[in-house]
């Protein structure tokens, strides 16, 4: 078990590299010349002006030898020169400084990452248990009017884009009735009543429509296990039909969603953009979606990638080891 994780670990570290490596070059040495995208963002920019900038930037190095440099900064920071003669000191773990702000972008994640996390784990949780309680109970009702009901009203809500869902629940919950409070996001340190009231609209949402999916595939498995033969003994021994169902059919049916939650938890990590944007919560993926817009904020959508691509490969790695401690067969194949 012990070298199954250490080769696993190995694994996610080369691709958090290769990762990293890939979308350092695509953004500061793709088409578009992020020194000029600065020159031009301060004023006139002359040729000299430029070529200053360029040198004081490091982007006339080498791909190999920038992305040395940048990577030397998340263990042991280093100076960040912007043109002129302002020199920023940017301590490790240092991700850069951002061109609009001129602040580190390490920090300034620091801040908005809490958003993010609180949003993440509220509708995870949310989605997580209803949709699999729904699909229970369309299993446990096979072939009934409930369980067609229950399958045809998960069909619809799937069918609705996302965005719309969130951008329509927005308006009319929060703005033409009232009926919730609106929605933004209070460190649960100051106040938890506020986090939890601001973040309520938005929890509910993302809850809702990703539940869908989970009760959908929370039936197919249920049903497949109902049809055990341990089910079947299970019952003949004269056990309650709940007892059956959620002691040792739940149990066998949820490894399975277990695995696919860790992924998706680990989107959601990464960021809930259209979430963030829509219920305007200052988080990383909102963050990231401004960091885009003209001028082109790189080591902010470089960190925000970067990061994003590290909670989905570590929730792979996480979903890999549970489910060798479930089945010993994916160890030793």
């Amino acid at each position: 078990m012990f070298g199954y994780i250490v080769r696993r670990l190995i694994s996610a570290a080369l691709v958090l590299f290769l990762t990293s490596l890939f979308v350092f070059g695509l953004l500061y040495k793709g088409p578009r010349d992020p020194a000029r995208a600065i020159c031009d963002s301060n004023g006139r920019c002359t040729p000299v002006k430029l070529e200053n900038l360029t040198k004081a930037m490091g982007l006339d190095k080498p791909v190999l030898t920038a992305y040395g440099e940048w990577a030397k900064g998340l263990v042991a920071g280093r100076t960040i020169n912007m043109g002129g003669s302002a020199n920023y000191e940017c301590s490790a773990p240092c991700l850069g400084v951002s061109w609009k702000t001129r602040t580190e972008v390490t920090k300034e994640l620091v801040q908005k990452y809490p958003a993010t996390l609180s949003l993440a784990l509220g509708g995870a949780l949310l989605y997580l248990t209803l949709g699999v309680f729904v699909g229970v109970l369309a299993a446990r009702w096979r072939g009934t009017f409930a369980d067609r009901a229950l399958v045809t009203s998960t069909l619809i809500v799937s069918s609705i884009p996302y965005y719309l869902v969130a951008l329509l629940a927005w308006i009319y919950f929060t703005q033409k009735f009232p009926i919730l409070p609106q929605s933004t996001y209070h460190p649960i340190t100051d106040s938890p009543a506020k986090w939890f009231a601001g973040l309520l609209l938005p929890w509910l949402v993302l809850g809702l429509t990703n539940a869908t999916q989970y009760s959908r595939f929370s039936r197919g498995q249920m049903v497949e296990t109902l049809g055990e033969d341990f089910i079947r003994t299970a019952t003949a021994k004269g056990q309650r039909s709940n007892v059956v169902i959620f002691k040792h059919a739940l149990r066998a049916a949820i490894i399975p969603v277990v695995t696919i939650f860790g992924l998706d938890f680990g989107t959601l990590l990464g960021g809930t953009v259209f979430t963030e944007f829509i219920f305007d919560l200052d988080g990383m993926g909102r963050w990231g979606l401004q960091a885009v817009f003209t001028p082109t904020d790189i080591p902010v959508v470089t960190a925000t990638v970067l990061v994003a691509a590290f909670f989905i490969i570590m929730s792979n790695l996480v979903v890999d080891i549970i489910y060798s401690l479930l089945d010993p067969r994916v160890r030793l194949g």
